[in-house]
């Protein structure tokens, strides 16, 4: 059982989910703009948001901002959108979303990547820290540090630095990537993990001697020293 808050202002899809998420157990409550969703965000305890991108007064990027890094939320979010492309899709993940899913979809679907979401949550990340060469990793406060310099990242790009960790010198195959960092339901034609990587290695790599992470050609990507 989860208390979930939707975030839809097409009145016909969030009765929809609401529906749904109420018939298999749990509690939902409904919001038709992004400010009044971010308002309720803020003021009840969630356990995971379904979060519509395209909303009057607020549109979901900028609701999912401010209650990441504004207002310092952690709570899962997951983004609708009708928007696919991978730029799209990008743009939400960076603002500090956990998964998206494209319109139309059908509530199983939502439900499973719901429950995978739940389910993180549940177990939690077990407070790790994680050093290779002059980087660290800290799971608990989220503090990335290399050569003495801190490293402002994304929840996507931290999650997938820390799998890059605790999975030093293993050749890891963008499916690998998509399944452990992503989720297993993603659209697997997607460019998602090269982009992701393209920018932690700005952040990670760039401006320092030694490499990191480096490219397999036709297999993937392997985190290690030149």
């Amino acid at each position: 059982m989860a208390n979930i808050l939707v975030i839809e202002d097409e009145v016909n899809v969030s009765s929809f989910i609401k529906k749904g998420f109420e018939e298999e157990g749990h509690f939902a409550d409904v919001a038709f703009d992004g400010a009044m969703g971010l308002s309720l965000a803020c003021t009840k305890e969630y356990d995971v948001i379904v979060l519509d991108i395209v909303l009057p007064q607020m549109n979901g990027i900028e609701v999912c901002q401010r209650y990441r890094k504004e207002m310092g939320f952690e709570v899962p979010i997951l983004m609708l959108t009708a928007l696919s492309t991978t730029d799209d899709i990008v743009k939400g993940l960076e603002t500090g979303a956990d998964d998206y899913l494209v319109k139309p979809f059908k509530f199983k679907e939502l439900l499973a990547r719901i429950n995978v979401l739940l389910r993180r949550k549940s177990i939690g990340y077990s407070s790790k820290k994680y050093l290779f060469a002059d980087l660290s990793l800290d799971t608990d406060t989220k503090v990335v540090i290399r050569s003495g310099l801190k490293i402002e990242l994304t929840s996507k790009e931290f999650r997938l630095l820390e799998f890059f960790m605790s999975n030093l010198g293993r050749v890891l195959s963008r499916t690998t990537i998509l399944e452990n960092v992503w989720d297993r339901n993603i659209d697997f034609n997607t460019n998602i993990v090269d982009v992701y990587v393209n920018y932690l290695r700005n952040k990670v790599d760039k401006g320092f001697d030694t490499k990191l992470i480096h490219t397999v050609i036709g297999m993937g990507y392997v985190m290690k020293e030149e």
